[in-house]
């Protein structure tokens, strides 16, 4: 069995015990940063050397981009990875960070609600604190009932289980330009809280009001990523904001600024930008 403590060995009872402290301190922790005073800045990293930075350099908290794990294993996002490849890629990191851990699952690496669950398993048991999981699948939104009975699948077998665990379920109204992509979002988190999930994610939301509105409409922390034109951590703030995902953004100023370098290399024809 793999987990925070290590891989390749069997767990005796009193690993058992610690893992599951482990487990319950680290959900706890998770939790409480989704109401201190500030939005959690969730540093989203691809592997264990991005991950070491983000913890290094004063993040609380972490978890992985999808679009960036895949792509640095050569795959396109939207499960084209195997999650296999997955598990092993956080088992990694997981190793080598302290920090609360999360995980971008995407649609959940599975058609069926018990195939997602034994998923999730695999990941609680490597020491995750949480997931994110979305609500469309190759650009299509899953109808609303059908995610909502997902999540509340996943929520019922966590508690039978006693697995302390952070469900972000994300929302792609916006991501996907629905016709009212807000009221379409409202009705969603509606389902989606009534059935268990932890928080909330309207991915590619971006206007204050509509943001002011969501916030307005749960009792569940609101997670949003940053776009073009986005205001400052004061003032999402303000607006109710509980998490502030980095999504793939971090991973593609590394990508932004290795192609600088390697120009500069090549136009100057000397090593100076590596220094």
């Amino acid at each position: 069995m793999s987990n925070a403590f290590g891989s390749g060995t069997l767990l005796t009872t009193d690993d058992s015990r610690s893992l599951n402290i482990f487990l319950m301190n680290d959900f706890q922790k998770f939790l409480q940063l989704h109401n201190g005073t500030s939005p959690l800045l969730l540093g989203n990293c691809w592997d264990v050397s991005s991950a070491k930075l983000l913890e290094e350099n004063g993040f609380k908290a972490i978890g992985t981009s999808s679009a960036a794990v895949a792509r640095s294993l050569g795959y396109e996002d939207g499960e084209k990875m195997p999650f296999k490849l997955l598990l092993e890629t956080v088992k990694r990191i997981r190793q080598h960070i302290s920090l609360p851990f999360s995980v971008d699952m995407e649609k959940g690496y599975s058609d069926t609600a018990d195939g997602i669950i034994e998923n999730i398993q695999q990941l609680y048991d490597s020491g995750i604190a949480g997931i994110n999981i979305e609500d469309s699948k190759n650009r299509k939104l899953e109808p609303a009932a059908s995610f909502a009975k997902t999540l509340s699948a996943i929520a019922s077998r966590l508690a039978q289980k006693n697995m302390p665990f952070f469900i972000n379920a994300r929302t792609d109204a916006f991501l996907l330009q629905a016709p009212d992509p807000l009221n379409e979002t409202l009705e969603r988190i509606k389902l989606y809280e009534s059935a268990g999930a932890s928080g909330i994610f309207p991915a590619f939301i971006k206007e204050e009001a509509d943001i002011k509105t969501v916030v307005a409409s749960t009792a569940l922390p609101v997670n949003v990523l940053p776009m073009p034109g986005f205001p400052g951590i004061a003032a999402l703030t303000n607006w109710g904001v509980r998490r502030i995902s980095l999504g793939s953004g971090l991973f593609n100023a590394y990508k932004r600024d290795t192609v600088n370098t390697i120009t500069k290399i090549l136009e100057q024809q000397s090593f100076d930008a590596l220094f």
